[in-house]
């Protein structure tokens, strides 16, 4: 746990703090290379959520055809807190990118990037924690605010910090009529750059393809 969190105590109280300090290393620039190879991660549970298994799949960035898949199963480090979701998942999704063939030019982690209350959801603290450019794709909000959002393929409306208006995020509707998907920067990709990754990745269903393989194969059993 020292070895993936640093300096972290086990306390709540500790986490969030962990958190701010972690948030100020993300960066919402785009600097990523060119993609050839992409991944997706999602994260499930099993054996009454006594084991994290954390799934992995790599695809080719053009034609999105699947080139390789991994799961990793760990012990859960800790129960399900509100707001610290990444300190429960990220020791799983460590592991699992560790046993992928290749190392991705960009990962696309089901959940929140910077939507978050303290700027760290988990696509983020994964982005930091591996140093690759990440993007959270979530199906709820966490935090936030926004306007009203047209009902066609493509349309996009700001998320919003209630408190100050900065903008966390993008709410993306990825299929006609469907319920939005919430897109927000993980770690070295901007704002706007989130959300068109996300939509190239877009084929007949809600989620994009990286995600979708990914949360297909986490909860999967055997």
């Amino acid at each position: 746990m020292s070895e993936t969190f640093p300096g972290w105590d086990g306390s709540t109280a500790a986490a969030r703090a962990l958190q701010i300090e972690l948030a100020r290393q993300v960066r919402l620039d785009d600097d990523f290379p060119e993609l050839s190879v992409i991944a997706g991660l999602d994260v499930g549970f099993e054996e009454g959520g006594a084991i994290t298994r954390a799934a992995a799949v790599l695809l080719d960035a053009d034609t999105l055809e699947p080139l390789a898949e991994r799961v990793a199963r760990v012990d859960t480090c800790m129960p399900y807190i509100p707001g610290l979701l990444s300190f429960r998942e990220l020791p799983a999704l460590l592991a699992v990118l560790e046993q992928l063939p290749q190392q991705p030019d960009l990962v696309f982690v089901d959940g929140q990037g910077i939507a978050h209350p303290r700027r760290l959801g988990v696509a983020a603290h994964f982005g930091v924690a591996s140093g690759l450019p990440s993007i959270g794709v979530a199906k709820t909000i966490l935090t936030g605010v926004h306007d009203e959002l047209g009902p066609e393929k493509g349309a996009q409306t700001p998320l919003r910090d209630k408190a100050s208006g900065e903008v966390i995020g993008t709410l993306l509707r990825s299929k006609l009529r469907c319920r939005p998907l919430i897109v927000s920067p993980g770690h070295r990709v901007s704002l706007g750059t989130a959300a068109a990754l996300v939509l190239r990745c877009v084929t007949r269903y809600r989620l994009p393809e990286p995600t979708r393989l990914a949360d297909r194969l986490a909860s999967r059993r055997g």
